[in-house]
C-alpha cells in the first residue's frame, strides 16, 4: 500500500508592499531677495516684531517710507532683504534671478503635523512667479558695515523675524544662514546683531549657530530731539 501524500504546508504570509504615501506633512520653503512689491507684507512684519519686542510704541515705520528707502541701491550694496515663503507645493524652477550674487534657496522640511496659518490670506506671496498657495513666514533685513580691525566689510543685521506659527521649526536658522552664507560668498568677515537681554531663547539659538554674545558691549544711540540737536554744527 502506497504511503499517504503528506499533508499540504502552511500558506506562506502575504507580504505586506510599502505604502507609498509619504509620512508626515511636507513643506516647500524659499529665500529670496525681496523687491518694492513686497513692502506691504515687510511693513506688517516689522510690526508684529515691534510688538514681540514689547517696543511697539517706538515704531513708526509706514509703508511710504519703507518703499522710498529700501529699495534704492543694488541688493548688498546697502538695505537688502531675504524673504522667506513657505508652500504646500514645490516651488518651480526660478526662471530669472534679481542679483547676479544670490540665487533663491529652496528646501524641504517634513512636519509631523500640517501648519495653522490664521493670518493666510494676508499674507500669501506677491510674486507672480509662484503659486497661489505661497505665503510670507518671515523675513532679514540687513546691510553691509565695516570692520577696521579686521580690515574687512560685514553685515549687520536689522531684523530677524519669523511669525509666530512657524517658529520652531528652523525657518530663523534659514534666514540667518542665508545671510552668513552670502557674506561668506563676498568675502567679507563677520555677521553682527543684537539681541534683548531677556529673549533668552534667542540667545541660546544664537549661540547654538556659533555666535558669541559680547557680554561688555553697549549700544548708543542719537534719535529723535538728541539727533535734531546737531541739526546745525556750527551752533553746537
Amino acid at each position: 500500500m502506497a504511503a499517504a501524500a503528506p499533508p499540504p504546508g502552511p500558506t506562506p504570509a502575504a507580504t505586506a508592499l510599502p505604502d507609498p504615501t509619504p509620512i508626515g506633512h511636507p513643506l516647500f520653503t524659499r529665500i529670496r531677495l525681496a523687491t518694492a512689491s513686497d513692502v506691504p507684507h515687510i511693513h506688517k512684519l516689522i510690526h508684529q516684531l515691534a510688538n514681540f519686542e514689547h517696543l511697539a510704541h517706538h515704531c513708526s515705520a509706514t509703508e511710504a517710507s519703507l518703499s522710498s528707502t529700501l529699495f534704492t541701491s543694488p541688493p548688498f550694496q546697502s538695505f537688502t532683504v531675504f524673504i522667506l515663503e513657505l508652500s504646500q507645493t514645490p516651488f518651480p524652477p526660478q526662471l530669472h534671478t534679481h542679483s547676479a550674487l544670490f540665487s533663491p534657496i529652496t528646501q524641504t522640511i517634513t512636519l509631523d503635523l500640517p501648519i495653522d496659518d490664521p493670518e493666510i490670506e494676508t499674507f500669501k506671496s506677491n510674486d507672480k512667479d509662484c503659486g497661489f498657495d505661497v505665503v510670507v513666514g518671515g523675513f532679514a533685513l540687513f546691510f553691509p558695515n565695516y570692520s577696521t580691525f579686521l580690515g574687512k566689510p560685514g553685515f549687520y543685521v536689522e531684523d530677524l523675524f519669523v511669525r509666530e506659527c512657524y517658529r520652531r521649526k528652523g525657518f530663523g536658522k534659514m534666514l540667518l544662514s542665508a545671510v552668513a552664507a552670502q557674506a561668506v560668498k563676498m568675502g567679507y568677515g563677520r555677521v553682527e546683531w543684537t539681541v534683548l537681554d531677556w529673549n533668552v531663547k534667542a540667545i541660546k539659538f544664537y549661540e547654538e549657530m556659533g555666535a558669541k554674545v559680547l557680554q561688555d558691549w553697549r549700544i548708543c544711540r542719537l534719535t529723535d530731539e538728541a539727533l535734531q540737536a546737531y541739526a546745525n554744527p556750527a551752533a553746537i
